[in-house]
Protein backbone atom coordinates (compact mmCIF):
# COMPACT_ATOMS: atom_id res chain seq x y z
CA UNK A 1 0.00 0.00 0.00
CA UNK A 2 0.87 3.35 -0.54
CA UNK A 3 2.58 5.44 2.16
CA UNK A 4 0.06 7.24 4.19
CA UNK A 5 -0.32 10.77 4.21
CA UNK A 6 0.06 12.66 7.15
CA UNK A 7 -0.67 16.27 6.39
CA UNK A 8 -4.56 17.35 7.33
CA UNK A 9 -6.55 19.73 4.87
CA UNK A 10 -6.49 22.66 7.73
CA UNK A 11 -10.02 25.08 7.26
CA UNK A 12 -9.04 28.65 6.51
CA UNK A 13 -10.35 30.72 9.47
CA UNK A 14 -11.69 33.39 6.98
CA UNK A 15 -13.34 30.41 4.71
CA UNK A 16 -15.98 30.49 7.71
CA UNK A 17 -16.00 34.04 8.86
CA UNK A 18 -17.58 36.70 7.48
CA UNK A 19 -16.14 40.14 6.58
CA UNK A 20 -16.34 42.39 9.30
CA UNK A 21 -19.50 44.43 9.82
CA UNK A 22 -21.27 42.81 6.61
CA UNK A 23 -25.17 41.53 6.66
CA UNK A 24 -25.81 38.17 6.32
CA UNK A 25 -27.97 37.01 3.81
CA UNK A 26 -31.63 37.10 4.70
CA UNK A 27 -32.90 33.03 5.82
CA UNK A 28 -36.33 32.05 4.79
CA UNK A 29 -38.70 29.10 5.91
CA UNK A 30 -39.78 28.29 2.60
CA UNK A 31 -38.52 27.94 -1.18
CA UNK A 32 -39.90 31.38 -2.29
CA UNK A 33 -36.84 32.86 -0.70
CA UNK A 34 -34.20 30.80 -1.98
CA UNK A 35 -32.87 32.21 -5.24
CA UNK A 36 -32.62 35.18 -3.33
CA UNK A 37 -30.90 34.37 -0.92
CA UNK A 38 -28.46 32.46 -3.06
CA UNK A 39 -27.32 35.69 -4.68
CA UNK A 40 -27.19 37.61 -1.33
CA UNK A 41 -24.71 34.56 0.29
CA UNK A 42 -22.38 34.18 -3.24
CA UNK A 43 -21.20 38.22 -1.86
CA UNK A 44 -20.92 36.34 1.51
CA UNK A 45 -19.03 33.58 0.02
CA UNK A 46 -16.90 35.47 -2.60
CA UNK A 47 -16.05 37.75 0.48
CA UNK A 48 -14.79 34.37 2.69
CA UNK A 49 -12.67 33.61 -0.18
CA UNK A 50 -15.15 31.17 -2.41
CA UNK A 51 -13.52 31.25 -6.03
CA UNK A 52 -16.06 30.69 -8.90
CA UNK A 53 -16.62 27.06 -9.18
CA UNK A 54 -17.96 27.08 -5.59
CA UNK A 55 -19.74 29.97 -6.52
CA UNK A 56 -21.17 28.47 -9.79
CA UNK A 57 -22.59 25.19 -8.04
CA UNK A 58 -24.17 27.61 -5.55
CA UNK A 59 -25.98 29.36 -8.08
CA UNK A 60 -26.61 26.03 -9.64
CA UNK A 61 -28.06 24.34 -6.10
CA UNK A 62 -32.11 24.34 -5.67
CA UNK A 63 -34.17 24.39 -2.87
CA UNK A 64 -33.98 20.29 -1.34
CA UNK A 65 -37.87 19.54 0.22
CA UNK A 66 -36.53 16.11 1.51
CA UNK A 67 -34.39 18.08 3.45
CA UNK A 68 -36.46 20.17 5.05
CA UNK A 69 -38.91 17.13 5.43
CA UNK A 70 -36.10 15.11 7.21
CA UNK A 71 -35.27 18.05 9.30
CA UNK A 72 -38.79 19.07 10.49
CA UNK A 73 -38.99 15.60 10.86
CA UNK A 74 -36.62 14.79 13.36
CA UNK A 75 -37.46 12.91 16.49
CA UNK A 76 -33.97 11.64 18.17
CA UNK A 77 -32.85 8.49 18.96
CA UNK A 78 -35.55 6.87 21.76
CA UNK A 79 -34.63 3.18 21.18
CA UNK A 80 -33.11 1.10 23.90
CA UNK A 81 -30.05 -0.72 23.03
CA UNK A 82 -31.23 -3.44 21.97
CA UNK A 83 -34.21 -1.99 19.60
CA UNK A 84 -31.31 -0.35 18.40
CA UNK A 85 -29.08 -2.87 17.45
CA UNK A 86 -32.14 -5.11 15.59
CA UNK A 87 -33.14 -1.70 13.65
CA UNK A 88 -29.40 -0.73 12.85
CA UNK A 89 -27.20 -3.79 12.73
CA UNK A 90 -29.58 -6.63 12.83
CA UNK A 91 -27.32 -8.53 15.42
CA UNK A 92 -24.13 -7.70 16.98
CA UNK A 93 -22.41 -11.04 15.91
CA UNK A 94 -23.85 -10.89 12.39
CA UNK A 95 -22.35 -7.04 12.12
CA UNK A 96 -19.05 -7.79 13.65
CA UNK A 97 -18.57 -10.79 11.51
CA UNK A 98 -19.01 -8.07 8.29
CA UNK A 99 -17.02 -5.86 10.00
CA UNK A 100 -14.13 -8.41 10.29
CA UNK A 101 -14.37 -9.45 7.19
CA UNK A 102 -13.68 -5.47 6.09
CA UNK A 103 -10.71 -5.29 8.24
CA UNK A 104 -8.96 -8.47 6.76
CA UNK A 105 -9.55 -6.48 3.25
CA UNK A 106 -6.92 -4.52 4.17
CA UNK A 107 -5.14 -4.82 7.48
CA UNK A 108 -1.97 -2.92 6.87
CA UNK A 109 -4.39 -0.02 5.68
CA UNK A 110 -5.79 -0.15 10.04
CA UNK A 111 -2.67 -1.03 11.30
CA UNK A 112 -1.04 2.02 9.81
CA UNK A 113 -4.17 4.28 10.71
CA UNK A 114 -3.75 2.84 14.62
CA UNK A 115 -0.04 3.29 14.51
CA UNK A 116 -0.51 7.40 13.66
CA UNK A 117 -3.77 7.94 15.30
CA UNK A 118 -4.11 5.56 18.27
CA UNK A 119 -7.56 4.50 16.75
CA UNK A 120 -8.18 0.84 16.44
CA UNK A 121 -10.33 -1.07 13.59
CA UNK A 122 -13.16 -2.01 15.04
CA UNK A 123 -14.24 1.69 16.05
CA UNK A 124 -13.54 2.92 12.75
CA UNK A 125 -15.24 -0.05 10.67
CA UNK A 126 -18.27 0.14 12.99
CA UNK A 127 -18.83 3.61 11.86
CA UNK A 128 -18.72 3.11 8.71
CA UNK A 129 -21.06 0.33 8.79
CA UNK A 130 -23.53 2.48 10.77
CA UNK A 131 -23.14 5.69 8.93
CA UNK A 132 -23.28 4.08 5.52
CA UNK A 133 -23.50 0.13 5.20
CA UNK A 134 -19.96 0.21 4.58
CA UNK A 135 -20.32 2.37 1.76
CA UNK A 136 -23.52 1.44 0.41
CA UNK A 137 -26.01 4.42 1.08
CA UNK A 138 -24.08 7.33 1.07
CA UNK A 139 -27.52 9.90 0.22
CA UNK A 140 -29.24 10.72 -2.74
CA UNK A 141 -29.42 14.18 -2.41
CA UNK A 142 -26.69 16.80 -4.00
CA UNK A 143 -24.28 18.06 -1.12
CA UNK A 144 -24.38 21.55 -2.01
CA UNK A 145 -28.03 21.84 -2.33
CA UNK A 146 -28.79 20.40 0.88
CA UNK A 147 -26.16 22.52 2.75
CA UNK A 148 -27.29 25.53 1.39
CA UNK A 149 -31.05 24.78 1.72
CA UNK A 150 -30.62 24.25 5.72
CA UNK A 151 -28.42 27.00 5.74
CA UNK A 152 -30.87 29.21 4.15
CA UNK A 153 -34.16 27.84 6.17
CA UNK A 154 -34.18 30.46 9.57
CA UNK A 155 -34.45 27.42 12.16
CA UNK A 156 -30.65 26.69 12.58
CA UNK A 157 -29.32 28.78 9.64
CA UNK A 158 -26.23 29.94 12.31
CA UNK A 159 -25.38 26.54 12.59
CA UNK A 160 -25.21 25.67 8.80
CA UNK A 161 -24.20 28.65 7.49
CA UNK A 162 -19.86 27.99 7.90
CA UNK A 163 -21.36 24.19 6.48
CA UNK A 164 -22.00 25.41 3.57
CA UNK A 165 -19.39 27.80 2.95
CA UNK A 166 -16.98 25.17 3.52
CA UNK A 167 -18.75 22.81 1.01
CA UNK A 168 -18.23 25.83 -1.57
CA UNK A 169 -14.18 25.31 -0.75
CA UNK A 170 -14.33 22.05 -1.28
CA UNK A 171 -15.36 22.38 -4.50
CA UNK A 172 -13.07 25.12 -5.05
CA UNK A 173 -10.41 22.72 -4.24
CA UNK A 174 -11.17 19.87 -6.04
CA UNK A 175 -12.56 17.85 -3.14
CA UNK A 176 -15.99 17.76 -3.57
CA UNK A 177 -17.64 17.27 -7.20
CA UNK A 178 -20.67 20.43 -7.52
CA UNK A 179 -23.24 17.36 -8.33
CA UNK A 180 -22.26 15.01 -5.48
CA UNK A 181 -24.70 13.21 -3.76
CA UNK A 182 -24.90 12.81 0.12
CA UNK A 183 -27.48 12.89 3.32
CA UNK A 184 -30.39 15.25 3.91
CA UNK A 185 -28.22 17.64 5.91
CA UNK A 186 -25.44 17.28 3.89
CA UNK A 187 -23.22 14.75 5.70
CA UNK A 188 -21.14 13.43 2.71
CA UNK A 189 -18.92 10.35 2.02
CA UNK A 190 -18.41 6.98 3.50
CA UNK A 191 -18.55 7.96 7.46
CA UNK A 192 -21.05 11.47 6.89
CA UNK A 193 -18.82 14.32 7.63
CA UNK A 194 -20.35 17.85 7.84
CA UNK A 195 -18.19 20.12 4.71
CA UNK A 196 -17.09 22.11 8.00
CA UNK A 197 -15.52 19.19 9.25
CA UNK A 198 -14.37 17.57 6.11
CA UNK A 199 -12.57 20.27 5.25
CA UNK A 200 -10.65 20.54 9.01
CA UNK A 201 -10.62 17.19 9.54
CA UNK A 202 -9.66 15.52 6.15
CA UNK A 203 -6.66 13.68 5.38
CA UNK A 204 -5.43 11.52 2.29
CA UNK A 205 -5.30 8.13 3.56
CA UNK A 206 -4.78 6.48 0.10
CA UNK A 207 -1.22 8.32 -0.65
CA UNK A 208 -2.38 9.59 -3.75
CA UNK A 209 -2.13 13.10 -2.78
CA UNK A 210 -5.90 14.18 -2.66
CA UNK A 211 -8.85 14.31 -0.18
CA UNK A 212 -12.04 12.46 -1.21
CA UNK A 213 -14.29 11.89 1.43
CA UNK A 214 -15.99 8.97 -1.81
CA UNK A 215 -12.91 7.64 -1.21
CA UNK A 216 -13.35 4.64 1.49
CA UNK A 217 -9.90 5.07 3.15
CA UNK A 218 -9.47 8.88 2.93
CA UNK A 219 -12.90 8.94 4.68
CA UNK A 220 -11.75 6.45 7.08
CA UNK A 221 -8.24 8.11 7.51
CA UNK A 222 -9.88 11.42 8.27
CA UNK A 223 -12.45 10.12 10.77
CA UNK A 224 -9.20 8.51 12.92
CA UNK A 225 -8.07 11.92 12.53
CA UNK A 226 -11.28 13.24 13.89
CA UNK A 227 -11.73 11.13 16.62
CA UNK A 228 -7.45 11.88 17.65
CA UNK A 229 -8.04 15.64 17.68
CA UNK A 230 -11.18 14.89 19.53
CA UNK A 231 -9.50 13.33 22.74
CA UNK A 232 -9.05 9.94 21.70
CA UNK A 233 -6.39 8.42 23.95
CA UNK A 234 -4.42 5.73 22.00
CA UNK A 235 -4.30 2.30 23.65
CA UNK A 236 -6.61 2.87 26.34
CA UNK A 237 -10.02 0.94 26.58
CA UNK A 238 -13.13 2.50 24.88
CA UNK A 239 -15.63 0.63 26.75
CA UNK A 240 -18.85 2.90 28.26
CA UNK A 241 -17.56 5.17 30.86
CA UNK A 242 -13.83 5.81 29.51
CA UNK A 243 -12.76 8.94 28.42
CA UNK A 244 -12.61 7.09 25.05
CA UNK A 245 -15.98 6.28 25.02
CA UNK A 246 -16.80 10.01 25.82
CA UNK A 247 -15.07 11.09 22.70
CA UNK A 248 -17.27 8.94 20.33
CA UNK A 249 -20.56 11.61 21.54
CA UNK A 250 -18.18 14.10 19.81
CA UNK A 251 -19.13 12.07 16.71
CA UNK A 252 -22.72 11.32 17.74
CA UNK A 253 -24.60 12.44 20.67
CA UNK A 254 -27.40 9.41 21.00
CA UNK A 255 -25.97 7.48 23.81
CA UNK A 256 -27.68 3.85 22.23
CA UNK A 257 -24.98 4.60 18.92
CA UNK A 258 -22.24 5.50 21.08
CA UNK A 259 -23.08 2.09 23.00
CA UNK A 260 -23.67 -0.01 19.58
CA UNK A 261 -20.13 1.47 18.48
CA UNK A 262 -18.12 0.24 21.46
CA UNK A 263 -20.08 -2.94 21.68
CA UNK A 264 -19.58 -4.28 18.39
CA UNK A 265 -15.94 -2.72 18.32
CA UNK A 266 -15.19 -4.84 20.97
CA UNK A 267 -16.24 -8.09 19.34
CA UNK A 268 -14.12 -6.57 15.66
CA UNK A 269 -11.34 -6.15 17.63
CA UNK A 270 -10.81 -9.33 19.92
Amino acid sequence: MSRLLLKAVAVLATAITFAGGAQAATCGNNAGGFEAWKREFAAEAQRAGVGQRGIQALMNASYSTSTIAADRNQKGVKYSLNEFIRIRLGSVDGFAKTGRGRVQRNPQFYAAIEQRYGVPAGILVSIHGMETGFGRTMGNVPVVSSISTVAYDCRRSSFFTPHALAALQMVDRGMLAPNQNGAAHGELGHTQFLPGNALRYGVDGNGDGRVDFYNEWDALASTANFLRQKGWQPGQPYNEGTRNFRVLNEWNAATVYQQAIALVAARIDG
